[in-house]
């Protein structure tokens, strides 16, 4: 009888520490796979595509311009449909020297995500708050060139970008006899992080103005300078479109389609639509005769 009940205490022990080792043993794999799983997806701070057609690189008319860009796409393996909307001021002030005027832009983006199988998961939210200050430059004979650099607030919401990052925009336009030919190469800096991707983005713009519509292609790219940790994987994508605007008296009104081509590590190929207005909230009056005559792009 001694002996069985050894044998029993000897047969529960080593049971009780197999059952211990199997279970570290699962948690250190469920651990380890976690370490190694990809990351949510981040991408950009500035929503790609946000400045295809507008002549970035060209000066504004001295005065105060509400421009409001708002997009709604969804990607071919999702079932969550996104809203996008950048709400901006932009001041052209009357600082107008050497052909270069001094512009300030505030932009506050907010986010719907639609989910269209379960509208309980639907969430809106503000994302980073973009603070900046342009130099845009006229070289004469329809030719520009625009600098902006600027500081992303993060905000706290879970959904948004919660560090703040630095953004810098350097662009090129044509705009002469109703062209809008521009490049816009736009880059987000968060310095040294383990938590977000640095990101380049380039808006291009090719359409022309017949009388008061506008029509042409669009086209952008986007992709993230490196990876904050091992297991991140660098998104990138490239989207092709079209364009067609209108312009009533002093305000104007653009509307968009675009459609992934490329992309990597996103969920599916986008499709989104876009619409953009234009509206001054005042304009210096007389301009200036040296100041170029672009208020038709605007």
């Amino acid at each position: 009888m001694f002996y069985a009940n050894r044998l029993l205490l000897r047969l529960k022990f080593t049971i009780s520490s197999q059952m211990k080792h199997g279970i570290f043993a699962i948690c250190a794999g469920a651990a380890s796979l976690a370490a190694f799983a990809p990351m949510a997806y981040a991408g950009s701070v500035l929503q790609p595509g946000a400045t295809i057609g507008v002549p970035a690189g060209a000066p504004l008319p001295g005065g105060l311009y509400f421009i409001d860009t708002s997009s709604y796409g969804q990607r071919t393996s999702t079932v969550m449909g996104q809203n996008v909307n950048l709400s901006s001021l932009v001041l052209a002030t009357p600082v107008y020297f050497d052909d270069t005027r001094l512009q300030f832009i505030f932009l506050q983006p907010s986010v719907f995500n639609n989910y269209t199988n379960n509208s309980a998961n639907n969430v809106f939210f503000l994302n980073s708050t973009l603070l900046a200050g342009q130099l845009a430059h006229t070289f004469g004979n329809g030719f520009g060139a625009s600098y902006m650099a600027g500081l992303r607030v993060g905000v706290g919401a879970p959904q948004a970008f919660q560090l703040s990052s630095f953004e810098q925009r350097f662009a090129v336009s044509y705009t002469a006899d109703g062209w809008d030919l521009t490049a816009d190469l736009i880059n987000g800096d968060f310095g040294s992080n383990t938590r977000y991707p640095d990101w380049l983005n380039l808006d291009l713009t090719a359409t022309k103005t017949f009388g008061q519509f506008e029509l042409g292609a669009v086209a952008f790219g986007s992709t993230d300078l490196n990876s904050p940790s091992r297991s991140y994987l660098r998104q990138r994508q490239f989207a092709v479109g079209g364009l067609f605007g209108v312009k009533f008296d002093r305000f104007k009104v653009q509307a968009m389609v675009t459609r992934d081509v490329v992309e990597a590590h996103y969920p599916g190929y986008d499709t989104r639509g876009w619409i953009r207005l234009y509206a001054p909230i005042y304009l210096d009056q007389p301009a200036a005769a040296s100041e170029p005559a672009i208020a038709a792009k605007y």
